[in-house]
């Protein structure tokens, strides 16, 4: 993240605006667990997601959304992105990349990341759902986008997306 504050949900917006995105959101009391959002789930259509921040410990940084019942599994996701294993990243390394904090961590966030620091992993799965939800970079709120248009936002950020078929990674080698 460059030396200026992370963005706000309004500059997102903004950029969502520019890129020609359409985006919808709604707002709600922040959700910290899948659980604590079962209620705002139930009443937006589309995919909603988890997003997990990675790091190999090496300095390969991977942010990856995926349909929130999708089984990621960490330990194997290496082998498809030719990294070391992955751990959870810490918050501060979170923060200074993708300008988040944990439970605010989404695919928005890849905005911050001016330097090209982080990796985006898209689960194919999440594709296939329309419209797809995130944090607007906190989580009081749930903004919903095309699917395609996460594909287009990811690049316009300069983030080229991996898409990964989490399905068949967790059903073997």
């Amino acid at each position: 993240m460059s030396e200026t504050a992370p963005a706000t949900r309004a500059d997102l917006f903004a950029l969502l605006d520019r890129l020609g995105i359409a985006h919808s959101t709604v707002d709600h009391d922040p959700v910290f667990t899948v659980e604590e959002g079962q209620a705002i789930k139930a009443a937006m259509p589309g995919g909603h997601t988890k997003n997990l921040f990675l790091d190999d410990g090496s300095g390969a940084l991977v942010l990856v959304s995926a349909l929130g019942e999708t089984v990621i599994r960490v330990n194997r996701l290496h082998r498809v992105l030719g990294t070391k294993r992955f751990s959870f990243g810490k918050e501060e390394a979170l923060y200074e990349t993708l300008g988040v904090r944990p439970g605010s961590v989404t695919a928005f966030a890849l905005m911050n990341d001016t330097e090209g620091r982080v990796r985006f992993v898209i689960d194919q799965a999440l594709l296939a759902t329309d419209p797809v939800n995130f944090h607007p970079l906190k989580n009081d709120a749930t903004t919903a986008i095309a699917a395609a248009d996460l594909v287009e936002f990811a690049r316009a950020t300069g983030h080229e997306p991996v898409i990964v078929d989490f399905d068949a990674l967790a059903a073997g080698d």
